[in-house]
């Protein structure tokens, strides 16, 4: 009987470190990204709007960036047989038509014909210059959110430990983390978000700056094939 209880015993220690396990990871708790947002406090809803807006300029720029970089690859060639031609009419007339930077500004010169060569250069370069401002509006906003996200996070960050010290010092001699803990979730959460979002819109700017420049070069291209035409001798 005896033995029988000692070799039991192995059994009911195994049983209770189980039933232990299992208490334990019952009590684990998981952290949604929703619910460590919330512990940043007031500081993430300026966070979050500023990621939004990143979001918004980011795809408006795209759509916007994608439109202007369309070209009829026969457009060049058109103009360049109205205007041999004489036809500068329908010349004017297939610019109007064709909505791209590049038209707009073939369009001012086609205008121009008969007159200086610097004078037309001057209203081609105008024009471009307004088509360059069109597509890079909203980009200092954007570089803007890359530069103060995270500043605004690490305002969070001073702000959190000012609160984590505060409720320390009032706390008398119970101190512990719980007491702690409130602004040091702050202080954490907000410079982790203050990052994230600075991170993003630093990447949503490059990727666009890149779009508009290749944009720019098509501009430029497209100037110098129109001056080319001018140029050929008749």
């Amino acid at each position: 009987m005896n033995l029988n209880l000692i070799l039991q015993v192995p059994q009911m220690m195994a049983d209770s470190m189980n039933v232990a396990t299992t208490e334990v990871a019952e009590k684990v708790v998981e952290m949604n990204y929703w619910e460590m947002a919330t512990k940043g406090g007031w500081i993430m809803v300026p966070l979050i709007l500023l990621f939004l807006l990143s979001v918004y300029i980011t795809v408006e720029r795209i759509v916007t960036i994608r439109s202007a970089s369309k070209e009829d690859p026969t457009f060049m060639n058109r103009i360049k047989d109205y205007i041999l031609e004489g036809k500068v009419d329908s010349a004017m007339k297939l610019c109007q038509q064709t909505n791209s930077p590049s038209a707009r500004m073939i369009e001012k010169g086609v205008s121009r014909l008969g007159r200086p060569m610097q004078d037309m250069m001057v209203a081609i370069e105008n024009v471009g210059n307004l088509e360059i401002s069109k597509l890079e509006k909203g980009l200092s906003l954007l570089a803007t959110v890359a530069g103060g996200a995270p500043m605004i996070g690490f305002f969070g960050t001073v702000t959190g430990m000012v609160k984590a010290f505060f409720d320390m010092a009032n706390s008398g001699n119970d101190v512990n983390m719980t007491v702690l803990s409130a602004g040091i979730y702050q202080a954490m959460i907000t410079t982790v978000g203050g990052l994230a979002v600075g991170i993003v819109a630093y990447f949503f700017y490059n990727y666009l700056v890149s779009r508009v420049d290749s944009v720019i070069r098509k501009m430029e291209a497209r100037t110098m094939e129109f001056l080319d035409i001018l140029n050929e001798p008749a």
